[in-house]
């Protein structure tokens, strides 16, 4: 199977409110979905049903082949979920978090010390990795949820606003993790449309109603 996520009418209401309101899209494995729109047109809402933190209230979802609601237990550990709160434990170092994280995934030992250690690095942050969380800036959050998103090396990636509290360095590190490949899909919410727009295979302008524009990928 190709398509990675399948909308069909997809709609979601807050008591008389809607949110999303008949919403099509197919986006294949291991392309980018980019997310456009202003606030309050469903973006964040989107993230949360395809993350099966939300059921949707019509329509049909099927992420990594598994139709949603009923089937969600099927990708839950196969998604990874970079948003607006980091889903740290304030009290604990970032390394501990993601000890707890990796656990949650069927990582121990070894493993898990040595793709933790890796992550770290990746986003500069051993030297901090053993200070409580609560200790550390909105940016180092970041880094580390970013660390958090990826450990478990998931298919599916869902990114709100993935470069908030980041400065231009950190933006580039954390760039790195959760940027595009081919080996995973990657739903993202901007509202910086021109940093991640060459990087899109199709996206999606919730506030103008649209199913999806294709774009090409760049080569290379």
């Amino acid at each position: 199977m190709t398509e990675a996520i399948e909308l069909r009418d997809l709609r979601r209401d807050y008591g008389e409110r809607p949110a999303l309101d008949g919403i099509d899209l197919s986006l294949r494995r291991g392309e980018s979905l980019l997310v456009l729109g202003p606030n309050g047109s469903g973006k964040t809402t989107l993230l949360r049903i395809l993350a099966t933190l939300l059921r949707p209230s019509g329509g049909e979802v099927r992420v990594l082949g598994a139709r949603l609601p009923g089937e969600a237990w099927k990708v839950r550990g196969r998604v990874g979920l970079l948003g607006h709160d980091a889903l740290l434990y304030r009290d604990l170092s970032g390394r501990e978090n993601l000890r707890f994280h990796a656990r949650l995934h069927g990582l121990h030992g070894e493993v898990a010390e040595g793709r933790i250690a890796e992550l770290l690095a990746a986003v500069g942050m051993e030297r901090r990795a053993d200070d409580r969380v609560g200790e550390l800036s909105a940016g180092m959050r970041q880094r580390i949820a970013a660390c958090r998103c990826v450990l478990h090396e998931p298919d599916l990636l869902l990114l709100d606003e993935p470069d908030s509290n980041l400065d231009a360095g950190g933006r580039a590190l954390v760039g790195e993790l959760i940027g595009p490949d081919p080996g995973r899909t990657r739903v993202l919410v901007s509202h910086d449309p021109d940093r991640h727009r060459d990087d899109a295979d199709q996206t999606l302008e919730l506030g103008a109603r649209l199913s999806g524009h294709t774009r090409e990928r760049r080569p290379g």
